[in-house]
């Protein structure tokens, strides 16, 4: 491991990357709900069914579910720099050719290559982030990332808003383009951006890494520090180096805490209107819209917190906290079915805040609990597995709706959310203050040393 970059002062380089790598998870938000608003127009323009809005809302997740695991190992193999502007290309392209469609099933085509080139964006740009940034950094800037996708899906539904107001329902081809600008405009932003220093040295490339964090952090560093650990030589990579201890725990760990979080999340941004229409929301497409973007600013704005608690608390304590307390409004909308639309705004603004923990933690857990040669094999995977809760959260919620009804629905949210917590409950590591790609004893195999916050590195 580099203690060089570990205990490296915090420059604008960072900063700009830290930016840069923000653009996945922004698009990510701003396309998977954009579509919610874009729902609307569509809807009756195209005469779509309900199980036809359930396939279009899933397409774009079952893609990242696809891309996730293929496009991390791939990552791994032929360096993070490589496929850091391919992947924003495609999603330029799929966004300009989603005004044409026409068919039920070249917009869920679209949106599943959308689902492809986001999902291979979150191991190439955490991962290279995480191999950059100094060890005391590192939790914050990488909870930073989900920031970015709150702050793409506010940016959503601000603009689906301002676009019902200007050209009305209709104007849903304008909503679905809007992604290209954005696309571009990180596109400049990504120009220059360099390679992993670890993953070069991790490939025998050990004078490219000396001279590229000579160039990007002013500083000499040993060649020898930069290079993976010997004890990790001759081992399986990829996906069968996920399946050994102590890995395995860690990748079912990172893996089901994320999908149970974001199952219940992702169907509540993409179908928001239609729930707040549930809890008696006055109908039209202006109040449900805002009511939905009030709610994805308060999942933004929980965020902020637990970046500062993550660090001070600890990582294992805030995200068994942060899930024990989320339950506590689902249920209750869960069995208060009729409660009043503003009693309903105010129990999902509540759980979107409190959403913020594992929020901040879902790329954090999978970069500091893994090592270079698979660290953007185990994001891929964790986000893969995420996207099958999140695909069938938002496949099924339209039909719960109609056909179990508000309640039930709520009280299946809370369950998946309380397997959760106890998924954390027994598996969740302490990772703060670690040098990256440290936490590789015995803590993950026995379970006790894991859950002691180990001494800040420096």
């Amino acid at each position: 491991m580099s203690r060089t970059i570990d205990n490296a002062p915090y420059t604008a380089f960072h900063r700009r990357l830290a930016l840069a790598c923000s653009g996945g998870p922004l698009l990510d938000g701003y396309i998977l709900s954009i579509v919610g608003v874009a729902l609307i127009g569509m809807r009756p323009e195209l005469g779509l069914s309900t199980a036809e809005v359930s396939l279009i809302g899933a397409a774009a997740l079952v893609g990242m579910f696809v891309g996730g695991a293929l496009f991390g190992v791939l990552t791994d193999k032929i360096g993070r720099e490589v496929m850091y502007t391919a992947d924003l290309l495609v999603m330029v392209a799929c966004s300009v050719l989603s005004f044409w469609v026409d068919t039920v099933w070249a917009i869920a085509v679209l949106r599943f290559v959308l689902g492809l080139a986001v999902a291979a964006d979150y191991p190439i740009a955490t991962s290279l982030l995480a191999e950059w940034l100094p060890a005391r950094d590192r939790g914050r800037l990488l909870g930073q990332q989900i920031i970015a996708w709150y702050a793409g899906s506010v940016l959503a539904y601000v603009t689906g808003y301002l676009f019902l107001r200007i050209g009305g329902p209709g104007s849903w081809r304008w909503m679905l383009a809007s992604s290209a600008v954005l696309c571009v405009v990180f596109l400049v932003i990504r120009r220059g951006s360099p390679e992993s220093p670890r993953w070069l040295a991790a490939h025998g490339r050990v004078g490219d890494a000396v001279r590229v964090v000579e160039k990007h952090l002013g500083v000499r560093v040993d060649g020898r520090e930069l290079m993976p650990d010997p004890a990790e030589a001759g081992r399986p990579g990829g996906l069968r180096l996920l399946m050994t201890q102590p890995y395995r725990r860690r990748t079912l760990f990172c893996g089901l805490f994320f999908l149970c979080q974001v199952g219940p999340l992702f169907a509540m941004l993409t179908f928001g209107p239609q729930i707040l229409a549930s809890f008696g929301m006055p109908g039209g497409t202006v109040l449900e819209t805002l009511g939905t973007g009030l709610v994805s600013l308060v999942f933004l704005l929980g965020c902020f917190p637990a970046l500062r608690l993550i660090d001070t608390w600890g990582r294992r304590p805030v995200i068994i906290w942060s899930f024990a307390l989320m339950i506590v409004p689902l249920a209750l909308l869960g069995v208060w079915p009729a409660a009043p639309a503003a009693v309903a705004v105010i129990a999902l603004c509540a759980y979107a805040f409190l959403c913020g923990g594992p929020n901040v933690l879902d790329w954090t857990y999978p970069n500091e609990l893994f090592p270079t040669e698979i660290r953007a094999t185990a994001v891929g995977v964790a986000t893969s597995v995420s996207r099958i809760g999140a695909a069938v959260g938002t496949y099924l919620l339209p039909l719960s709706l109609s056909g179990l009804g508000t309640g039930p629905t709520m009280l299946i949210a809370a369950a998946t959310t309380a397997v959760g917590l106890l998924v954390c409950v027994l598996w969740a590591e302490e990772t703060r203050g670690t040098a990256l790609g440290a936490a590789k004893g015995a803590g993950a195999a026995t379970g006790v040393s894991a859950r002691r916050a180990p001494e800040p590195v420096g």
